[in-house]
């Protein structure tokens, strides 16, 4: 069995030949934790990535989620430092599908390891957010990957007006989104106008009856009389 791990290191024959022999065990058990762990063990002992972000890019085709092929490629990615174009391939897959929660993750990753989080960077980052933002208001992913590079690096909404515009003119145009509202929200916490705040967790109680209870606790937090 492929899925048993004490068997992997007494597989015989050079290193080319387990190579082939692992792409086609993924090719045929994708989700097979043994076989990455024991093809990245050759590619150390071979010190060669040579095919693994095409082979981890043909798998993530049939299963954008698969854990085990982004966690092989972030590991190519770093140990080898190719990151020159990978933010094109992120932005080949947000292009086919923008809800792609795992390509939004990646992008966080591959800038973290790669460049850094400037606020110059921040900034371009919340641009490129915005354009999926527009597209579709709904889509948690893009608005996780705003907020988060804001709250990661302990920044503030202040430092990047553009994209409060962005925000404000999206709430005049009345759209429904509750990422918008809390986002908002937060906005108008950091500048201290809690009563404008407290609002907009009555519109998300309404907006989002799911999380009412959730939207409550974060309108009992805000303090009294401001």
């Amino acid at each position: 069995s492929s899925g048993i791990n004490a068997e992997w290191p007494l597989r015989p024959g050079d290193l080319q030949d387990e190579m082939t022999f692992t792409e086609s065990v993924i090719d045929d058990q994708p989700k097979n934790y043994q076989v990455w762990h024991h093809r990245r063990c050759i590619i150390e002992m071979k010190g060669d990535p040579s095919g693994e972000l095409e082979l981890t890019e043909y798998t993530l085709s049939s299963d954008a989620k698969n854990y085990h092929a982004w966690d092989h490629r972030q590991w190519v990615l770093s140990q080898y430092k190719i990151w020159d174009k990978e933010l094109e391939y992120i932005d080949e897959l947000l292009t086919k599908d923008l809800r792609n929660n795992s390509a939004w993750n990646h992008r966080y990753f591959v800038i973290e390891n790669s460049q850094g989080w400037s606020k110059e960077t921040v900034n371009k980052e919340l641009e490129y957010a915005g354009t999926y933002i527009k597209k579709a208001p709904n889509n948690e992913s893009s608005w996780n990957y705003a907020r988060g590079i804001i709250k990661k690096n302990k920044m503030k909404y202040s430092d990047f007006p553009s994209f409060k515009e962005l925000c404000g003119g999206m709430n005049e145009s009345h759209i429904p989104s509750p990422f918008l509202l809390s986002t908002l929200a937060d906005i108008h916490v950091e500048e201290g106008n809690n009563t404008a705040a407290s609002n907009i967790f009555e519109k998300l109680k309404d907006l989002d009856s799911i999380r009412v209870k959730y939207w409550t606790f974060k309108q009992n937090q805000l303090p009294v009389g401001s």
